[in-house]
């Protein structure tokens, strides 16, 4: 058993990645652990005020104590966030959808805190990112999380073309995300540069009661009508052939 320096943890806290109930996405184990939790590191403290009153709707919130994550930290202040666990104190980190620490700002406390001695545990919660590859039917043995794809149309098409070809040589599945408003424009980049063949796959509001997950090659997408604008979704592309 490793021996941690610090008796104090740093809980994973997964959240919703919409509006949904959270009882009936997130197990009973994260509404046990955040009754217990008053101190949090979260992007946004109004959502994550939020989802702690949705899980938790009886506990103070006036009890809670924050430190702010997000593109207004100052690098300098990151390294004190932890200060409390090292005290004693039991934290937890919020994400503002779904899993901390994936695809979120939260890994750089995740990596502070193995630095500093302090135990992290991740509690169980939806990942976009596997939930789409679970339903996608591509290559859940191999596949690559690449995130953003380049602005830039020249950089965006090249980027694009390699990618296929590495999933044809490496029978690899290549997921992507894109910004909720500029989702249509990546489809229609994707149903313009990729082969005809290749499988392509789009999940869009997964666990919500609008989910829609699909995976048909590139030759039969533009005859499915579907308008992912401000929608968060997944994009998922395996060359088969």
């Amino acid at each position: 058993m490793a021996d941690f320096k610090y008796s104090g943890k740093l809980y994973l806290i997964p959240t919703t990645m919409g509006a949904s109930n959270p009882m009936q996405v997130l197990p009973l184990q994260v509404k046990e652990m955040v009754e217990n939790l008053n101190i949090f590191i979260a992007e946004n403290e109004k959502t994550a005020r939020r989802h702690i009153k949705q899980l938790v709707p009886e506990k103070q919130q006036s009890l809670l104590q924050f430190y702010h994550l997000n593109k207004f930290t100052e690098p300098s202040e990151i390294p004190s966030f932890l200060n409390l666990c090292k005290e004693g104190y039991d934290m937890g980190l919020l994400s503002e959808a779904g899993c901390p620490g994936v695809a979120d700002p939260g890994a750089e406390i995740v990596r502070l805190a193995h630095r500093e001695g302090i135990q992290v545990i991740p509690l169980v919660g939806p990942s976009s990112i596997l939930l789409a590859m679970m339903g996608s039917g591509m290559n859940g043995q191999r596949f690559t999380f690449n995130g953003y794809l380049p602005i830039d149309k020249k950089e965006r098409k090249k980027e694009i073309k390699d990618l296929e070809r590495l999933s044809f040589d490496k029978k690899e599945a290549q997921i992507f995300i894109e910004t909720p408003y500029r989702n249509n424009k990546l489809l229609e980049d994707f149903l313009q540069l990729l082969n005809p063949v290749t499988q392509l796959c789009v999940a869009c509001d997964l666990t919500l009661p609008t989910e829609f997950i699909l995976t048909k090659p590139v030759s039969q997408w533009g005859k499915i009508k579907t308008d992912l604008h401000k929608r968060p979704a997944i994009f998922i592309f395996q060359k088969e052939y």
